[in-house]
């Protein structure tokens, strides 16, 4: 029997105080099938999956119910301090019961055209909440759930930010082992099974799919970021970059760091490698110094930017930071510029206890591409790095 988690209870918490702040009586997440299809909310107020359709209901005051398939509802006991109804025929009964014991006036329910993580309802499982409530006042009391949600997700509890440092700490001790490994002649393969394998001899997972994660790339004929490593060997001159993180105790990391392969006879890298390297680690300290509550995302971001394209490079094609959390790209605001793309979410405030990457990058021409992810989460006034800094390129001899 899996035992309820403290953290699951502190997140369900923290979710009906959220509400409250809203302004808002009720939050429900419809769902089914979550091991195929998951609702990222569940990873926060669940932990676990349900197979028939399910209704989660959290309302601002009172306890949190579960209306499940009586098959689920002893797993969804053992997950969450949720009130267990179990239903053998149709939810559509118990469901109409609970939200007529509640008459919550204003609904949240999991749907946003900006962020993935508060989109979870499924066009389907929508259509088959509206013809369960047909007839009831319900449906036109519902709107999304993206302001709660994201505001439960970002806002970090102690417990998490520290489980996010320890997949952090996790991702630089595999990072230092590989330095010994690394030489010219070896491929993005190669060098991605090293970490792959010392990855699984650690008993831990990789952050996203391991066809990708490590994603690696040497020299300035590189596949770019997002794709798989490939048999493309390092050479002398090349600069490689690594995008890696792990997941440990339900929470990961997101780092990335840069080598430089020395030529024949060369003691330190030539002089266009070492001036895009120091741009980009002056791009992150002017970003982190930024970084602080209240201010929108895309300031933060503007602040690294516009140092790099200052410099005479052209932009990065990105966001400056994501949220990291139970995810990677853990939903909630971006220091992000104000492209259509990224909707309102560059436009949110940073807010205290939020987890951000601090990830640009430029183009050496002739060398590749330098770049380097840091984590850091927000404080009162600033921000403090949970990643110990590279700080100098990593130089690669043979």
């Amino acid at each position: 029997m899996r035992v309820k988690t403290a953290l699951t209870s502190e997140k369900i918490l923290q979710a009906q105080a959220l509400l409250r702040e809203a302004g808002a009586d009720c939050w429900l997440t419809f769902a089914r099938e979550t091991a195929t299809l998951p609702d990222p909310a569940l990873d926060l107020i669940l932990g676990g999956h349900c197979v028939w359709p399910s209704a989660f209901l959290i309302p601002a005051e009172g306890k949190a119910t579960a209306i499940v398939g009586s098959l689920d509802a002893q797993n969804i006991r053992d997950h969450a301090p949720f009130e267990v109804t179990g239903y053998v025929d149709s939810i559509r009964d118990p469901l109409r019961r609970a939200l007529e014991g509640m008459d919550p006036k204003r609904i949240l329910i999991n749907y946003s055209s900006a962020d993935v993580m508060a989109d979870g309802l499924t066009l389907g499982m929508h259509r088959l909440l509206l013809e369960i409530l047909e007839g009831t006042p319900y449906p036109e009391r519902f709107e999304s759930s993206e302001p709660v949600l994201a505001r439960l997700r970002s806002r970090k509890s102690p417990a998490e930010i520290e489980s996010v440092r320890s997949a952090v700490k996790e991702t630089l001790a595999l990072f230092d082992e590989l330095a010994g490994f690394l030489r010219t002649g070896l491929s993005e393969k190669e060098v991605a099974d090293f970490l792959l394998g010392r990855t699984a001899d650690r008993g831990l997972e990789t952050a996203w799919e391991s066809d990708q994660c490590p994603a690696v790339f040497t020299g300035p004929e590189s596949a770019g970021a997002h794709a798989s490593p490939t048999r493309r060997f390092i050479e002398p001159g090349h600069l490689m970059n690594i995008d890696f993180g792990v997941r440990k105790d339900g929470y990961v990391s997101d780092l990335q760091r840069t080598w430089y392969f020395l030529k024949p006879g060369e003691t330190g890298p030539p002089e266009a490698v070492r001036r895009g390297f120091t741009v980009l680690l002056e791009s992150i300290r002017r970003g982190a110094e930024a970084l602080r509550p209240g201010i929108t995302g895309w300031e933060v971001d503007a602040a690294a930017r516009t140092h790099i394209t200052s410099a005479g490079y052209a932009e990065y094609p990105h966001a400056l930071g994501h949220q990291v959390g139970r995810k990677a790209h853990d939903g909630g605001g971006l220091l992000a510029p104000r492209w259509d793309r990224y909707k309102h979410l560059p436009l949110l405030p940073v807010e205290k206890d939020q987890v951000y990457t601090l990830e640009p990058r430029l183009t050496v021409p002739g060398h590749g591409v330098a770049t380097v992810e840091e984590i850091v989460v927000v404080t009162e006034s600033g921000c403090r790095f949970l990643s110990k800094r590279q700080e100098e390129l990593y130089l690669v001899r043979g």
